[in-house]
């Protein structure tokens, strides 16, 4: 039996799936596939097996099927399962979500700047997750945890990264996105503010991403593709201010601070970025005036300029693409006014 087992990851934060593939034996006699998945994965039940397949977290030869399917040489086996769930009772907390759009089956939310995602060492309150937890179980008391993990959560983005996210509401809309994460057929633009001005209008980044040698807390780019995970970025500029540069980028993969590292892989570090020496003046010449425009534009915008603002996908139900589009949040509008009006005085003078 051939078993191959692969992340799925999210765009800037850890894996949240693992994906399992297993290709039958030629001498495998008929056998149930429920049954055979729990000899096959250790820790499994067959009643958590059967909801897996329920949901349509496993497929046979890429179709889901039913519990009692019996499996047959060379049938090839996906199973997407949640990687380290969290042991601890989620605690549901009343907390403001800014919901885009709602259905039956998924959660469009605009997450603020200082918002954690989910819960982890040192933020088990006051996350994003806390506030869907409250929100999902008020819509539905009776709302099943082991059908749902993480409450229908399949990507994430960083505390201070403000912009799109979208949440399960039912396992089905869970494994239905989680599978068009994998493949990274959902299609997420993000804008940036940048150090340092762009000799090209556009290009695209080609830098495996791994965490950083000597800083475990960071990540760093590899070129030569021996270290880390394959990592695409595509970027456009959409308006330069002379010291910092306005950029889309568009994710072709999605790894832990893609962005931040491949932007700075290519000399321009995120504005105000302190984990990668953004909250420096990294272009221009530091004299006092503009030393003081600098660290009004820090306290401006007191955080990594970083937002999604695009988030594009198939919908679970109607299997039609849906797109969402999040404005540039206050913080960011405003510091690039001040670079955009900074910019044009200079050029007059």
């Amino acid at each position: 039996m051939q078993v191959d087992t692969e992340l799925l990851s999210d765009e800037q934060s850890e894996n949240l799936y693992e994906r399992k593939t297993f290709v039958v034996d030629k001498g495998q006699e008929p056998f149930r596939i429920d049954k055979w998945i729990q000899m096959h994965i250790e820790g499994s039940t067959r009643n958590k097996v059967q909801q897996s397949i329920e949901a349509g977290f496993l497929t046979v030869n890429g179709k889901p099927v039913k519990s009692n399917y019996k499996i047959r040489p060379a049938d090839e086996i996906v199973v997407m399962s949640l990687i380290n769930p969290d042991h601890t009772i989620l605690k549901e907390e009343n907390i403001p979500l800014n919901i885009v759009y709602e259905d039956d089956a998924i959660l469009v939310i605009n997450k603020p700047s200082n918002m954690v995602v989910h819960p982890g060492v040192g933020n088990f309150s006051g996350t994003m997750l806390n506030g869907v937890a409250y929100y999902l179980r008020n819509q539905n008391p009776n709302i099943d945890e082991e059908k749902l993990p993480r409450f229908g959560l399949v990507h994430r983005i960083d505390k201070n990264t403000t912009g799109l996210i979208v949440v399960a509401k039912t396992s089905e809309a869970a494994a239905h996105l989680a599978k068009q994460f994998f493949n990274h057929t959902v299609k997420r633009n993000y804008v940036a503010l940048v150090w340092g001005n762009f000799e090209e209008t556009e290009g695209t980044v080609i830098a495996h991403i791994a965490r950083h040698k000597q800083n475990r807390k960071m990540f760093d780019a590899f070129p030569d593709g021996e270290t880390g995970k394959h990592a695409v970025t595509h970027y456009k500029i959409i308006e330069n201010f002379n010291y910092v540069t306005l950029v889309e980028c568009i994710l072709e993969t999605g790894r832990t601070h893609q962005i931040r590292v491949h932007m700075k892989h290519l000399g321009h570090t995120l504005f105000n970025d302190w984990e990668y020496g953004g909250d420096k003046i990294l272009k221009g010449t530091v004299y006092t005036k503009y030393k003081q425009f600098v660290d009004n534009c820090f306290e401006t915008c007191s955080r990594c300029a970083l937002h999604a603002k695009t988030l594009g996908f198939i919908h679970p139900i109607t299997q039609e693409e849906v797109f969402f589009e999040s404005p540039l949040p206050q913080d960011m509008f405003n510091v690039i006014e001040k670079w955009r009006n900074y910019s044009q005085h200079r050029n007059e003078d």
